[in-house]
């Protein structure tokens, strides 16, 4: 594999269809790290990026302070759940 590079000359690349998903080959100087990648579209480009994943505590809670904060919808629901009885077992 090679090393992340910032800029690179274009290279064409061929497009292919894997089931119902349109798939790229990518050539294997533009090679990513990992198996997985995000992708997200920055008007008529389209970005691929490797998924970073946090290596210690300290990443993965900065990573936890960029989420947005929780809305009404994620709290728990009220239950009732009355207290148990007590029961003699001996």
């Amino acid at each position: 594999m090679t090393a992340l590079s910032r800029s690179s000359r274009p290279k064409e690349a061929k497009l292919f269809r894997n089931n119902r998903s349109q798939a790229v080959r990518i050539p294997v100087e533009f090679e990513l790290p990992g198996d997985r990648v995000l992708i997200h579209r920055e008007g008529d480009r389209l970005v691929i990026e490797p998924v970073t994943r946090p290596t210690n505590i300290i990443e993965l809670l900065a990573q936890w302070r960029q989420e947005p904060p929780l809305g009404p919808e994620d709290q728990f629901p009220s239950i009732e759940d009355d207290p148990a009885r007590p029961e003699d077992i001996f």
